[in-house]
């Protein structure tokens, strides 16, 4: 059975060699038993995905202050590597709207050229963060923080938009105020024809998603768009006004050189565009999972869009990540495996070369258009509001995140959220502890002297106490048993604490228990443990509970037969 099969639920067990987990998908399909017919289908999905991929790459491109024909490159290389090296079969590599807001700043900052480094930089971190096994961590990132920062980032990629849709001349500030009081400023200078044009293109996108929902709508509103622009002669600004069109080949691979402060001042950067694209691509192969009962190997996937990216930079493309729409059209046009992308690529790749001299008539506001819809599809509205509505903390979280993605930066947004989503479920996991006193006889049986063993040992002998410890017991919960314990008012000569329902503690619950066992050795009480678990045992042990004389028992029976 295939290791990525539906069947295959458990993860690949720990005595299996490192290797299969970094082993690419494109190495598992060929292994198994793929056809021509296969293939026929990972082509034709590969042209799918290709055109849908044609408009998007440009469109992100010229908002991230970068050429148009640096989105290609990057869909064109990106998406190569990723699909040859990935850990998800159905993954599309490329550029994406969520790196927008980064790749403006960064180029901002430092430059084309220094963006380019930075990319690279983050390329080399992806590889040793997947080498590292720091996917499985990745994945863990709370879904009201996804939900926020993706909510941000669409709310500044339609915002940057309104200008070119508007036909506004000059660079805005990257600022989310600053850019619209410099809007409302330019309100006069507007261009009716580049609104028109705009709203020509947003209406046929959303019609033809309705009517003809396997039409390729972003390019058929481009070719749309261009062709009443030439027919009725308006002059506004375009991709050939603008950049003088765009290069019709790959350009040959470089790299700018810095010394160590640039490396260092690009270093944040790079980090932030490491961090994003690991999560968006992870994201993007857990939507592949469930949309094909498959698995992907999220380490094996992060060395790909590490590699991805090195090459990405080497050829001045943008930064890569997994694509989710593009992944999802992929599936929906019945990819078999990571052929498809590749085959994306190299279509993509043969549009440039045969396109390029018509691409210089596609009107800006025809691709403000493109990614104002781009943005509105990114903000998962019904998400957001059940999240608002769901409970405060989650509210808190995902608001914090929004907020901090708006008016400071996606790294910031994503940090504090992150941490803030962990501090508020520590707080809850500290509520779950119980610790409470084992009765001499149960509640549920009449005292008519038909004691068990078990009770009529706990009778024999009021002097000894049991208490039963339930739920996680860590670092957050660790002040709660530590208060219960010392409120214990008797002071008897056995104390017996059961761990059978405690699933896992750490180094501060730990230091609680060898902290209480230090006082009760200081009384002449006898301490006892049982129940616990190999690991919780070891845990214990290493905090040097066996020197203050703790005994450890399988059963609270056991401990009390033998005290």
């Amino acid at each position: 059975m295939p290791s990525d099969s539906p069947l295959a639920t458990l993860p690949i067990p720990a005595s299996a060699p490192t290797s299969a987990l970094f082993t690419p998908k494109l190495i598992t399909i060929l292994r198994e038993s793929y056809s021509a017919a296969d293939l026929r289908s990972d082509v034709l999905a590969g042209l799918t995905v290709a055109v849908v991929a044609l408009p998007l790459s440009m469109a992100i491109a010229i908002a991230s202050n970068a050429p148009p024909e640096r989105g290609l490159y990057a869909a064109i290389i990106g998406g190569f590597f990723v699909s040859l090296l990935g850990g998800t079969r159905f993954q599309i590599g490329g550029p994406a709207g969520a790196f927008i807001v980064l790749v403006a700043a960064c180029v901002e900052r430092h430059g084309l050229d220094g963006m380019l480094l930075a990319v690279i930089m983050s390329g080399v971190i992806l590889v040793a963060a997947g080498f590292l096994k720091l996917g499985t961590y990745i994945k863990f990132i709370p879904y009201p923080v996804t939900v926020g920062f993706t909510a941000g980032i669409a709310t500044i990629i339609f915002a940057s938009q309104i200008g070119e849709a508007l036909g506004l001349a000059g660079r805005e500030p990257a600022a989310l105020l600053p850019k619209l009081q410099a809007i409302v400023q330019g309100l006069p200078h507007a261009q009716a024809g580049a609104l028109f044009v705009a709203a020509l293109t947003v209406g046929l996108i959303v019609l033809l998603g309705r009517l003809r929902p396997h039409w390729p709508n972003f390019l058929i509103a481009l070719v749309v768009s261009s062709v009443a622009v030439a027919a009725l002669g308006w002059q506004i600004d375009t991709i050939g006004t603008q950049f003088g069109g765009i290069a019709a080949a790959l350009p040959s691979p470089s790299v700018h050189v810095a010394g160590f402060p640039g490396l260092l001042s690009l270093l944040p950067d790079a980090f932030a565009f490491a961090l994003l694209g690991s999560i968006e691509s992870l994201l993007s192969a857990t939507v592949a999972d469930g949309m094909t009962g498959r698995r992907h190997r999220s380490n094996c996937e992060l060395v790909a869009q590490g590699v991805a990216n090195v090459f990405s930079g080497l050829f001045g493309c943008l930064p890569v990540t997994g694509a989710i729409a593009r992944t999802a059209t992929n599936i929906r046009a019945g990819a078999r495996g990571p052929i498809a992308g590749i085959a994306h690529s190299l279509f993509l790749l043969l549009f440039m070369l045969v396109a390029a001299p018509v691409a210089r008539f596609i009107p800006l506001a025809a691709l403000a258009g493109v990614l104002a819809m781009v943005a509105w599809n990114m903000f998962e509205k019904r998400a957001f509001a059940t999240l608002l509505s769901a409970s405060r903390s989650d509210a808190a979280v995902l608001l914090a995140t929004f907020l901090l993605t708006i008016f400071r930066d996606v790294t910031t947004g994503i940090v504090i959220g992150f941490g803030a989503s962990m501090l508020l479920f520590m707080a809850r996991m500290s509520k779950t502890i119980g610790i409470e006193h084992v009765p001499l006889v149960a509640e549920d049986e009449p005292d008519n002297g038909a004691r068990t063993r078990y009770d009529a040992a706990l009778a024999a002998d009021p002097m000894r106490v049991v208490f039963r410890l339930s739920g996680a017991f860590f670092f957050g919960t660790a002040s709660t048993v530590a208060s219960v314990l010392d409120r214990i008012a008797e002071r008897p000569k056995t104390f017996i604490l059961d761990f059978a329902a405690v699933p896992f503690l750490d180094s501060s619950a730990a230091v609680t228990i060898d902290a209480f066992s230090r006082k009760a050795a200081r009384q002449g009480v006898t301490f006892v443990i049982t129940g616990a678990s190999a690991p919780v045992r070891d845990i214990l042990a290493a905090h040097g509970l066996a020197q203050t004389g703790v005994r450890f028992e399988r059963t609270i029976a056991e401990a009390l037969a033998s005290t």
